[in-house]
């Protein structure tokens, strides 16, 4: 399946006033963002990405026009020629197409229409945020229904406590956001053509498309309760790189031999907290 991602956007949370960076451009490791969310889409298959550009276009242009597979495969260098024992980007195809520098999520969909509508169904991603979500699980329960559009759903991440309380001020219960049958939009989408009835010009992918489909019974929520973090901000990216480094890297399935084949996630530490923690930790000391 073609998949579209939209990676267009100012990213102002991740500003830090020194980079002009687009969100989807920084590193984690040795390649950004973006590299890691096709790499896990290109794990399962799927290699047709068409790419929403706008904001700081030309660095997203220029690392592919001059990628160096020599970052993250290894090679044997004889008699100053390269020759590459892996690679990533061989078998992939790659649309640029410039949406707009404003443009809300739905109008970027619109303006790459013609690149999907031919498609039974086609992923779509923020392009900025890492999971281990079995993917296959997600597509083969949207293939089976008769929805417009299905939506990876995650439990919120906000580590603040919620309280109870009665009319009378006493606390009845705390209890963490995670806790509660609550679920935010985790930003994996599958998609059928038809969602482009839904979307007017100048529309937003989920206020007027997600929105009126759930109401028709005609979206799908994926549940999942395993690795998911986003990179809105300059401590999430700095985080998952400390798990990078670290070696905790449960986004990366393709560095697990063939686990992914049964779709479902292996358990183990969450990276991002491990890594928030020894940055507390570390605060601490000081």
């Amino acid at each position: 399946m073609k998949v579209v991602l939209f990676c267009g956007g100012y990213g102002m949370r991740m500003r830090d006033g020194v980079s002009d960076l687009p969100k989807p451009m920084h590193p984690v490791g040795p390649r950004p963002l973006i590299w890691h969310v096709m790499r896990y889409y290109a794990h399962f298959g799927h290699k047709d990405f068409v790419l929403c550009l706008g904001y700081g276009a030309h660095h997203i242009k220029d690392f592919f026009l001059t990628y160096s597979e020599t970052a993250s495969n290894d090679f044997v260098l004889r008699g100053g020629d390269v020759q590459l024992l892996g690679s990533d980007i061989s078998d992939w195809t790659i649309t640029f197409v410039h949406t707009g520098l404003d443009s809300p999520i739905g109008e970027r969909l619109r303006r790459v229409r013609r690149h999907v509508e031919g498609e039974e169904m086609f992923l779509a991603n923020y392009a900025d945020v890492l999971t281990d979500l079995p993917l296959n699980s997600m597509v083969d329960r949207f293939r089976r229904s008769s929805a417009v559009g299905a939506l990876l759903a995650v439990p919120p991440q906000s580590a603040f406590h919620c309280v109870e309380m009665g009319d009378d001020g006493l606390v009845g219960g705390i209890s963490t956001l995670q806790e509660m049958p609550l679920w935010e939009n985790g930003g994996y989408f599958v998609l059928r053509p038809e969602i482009f009835d839904y979307l007017p010009p100048g529309g937003d992918l989920i206020a007027d498309a997600c929105q009126p489909l759930a109401r028709e019974g005609r979206l799908q929520g994926y549940q999942h309760r395993g690795f998911w973090q986003p990179a809105d901000t300059v401590k999430e990216r700095h985080a998952l790189e400390a798990a990078y480094q670290a070696g905790n890297r449960p986004w990366m399935l393709w560095e697990r031999g063939g686990e992914h084949d049964s779709g479902e996630p292996v358990p183990g530490p969450d990276p991002l907290q491990a890594a928030i923690a020894a940055m507390q930790d570390e605060l601490v000391e000081r």
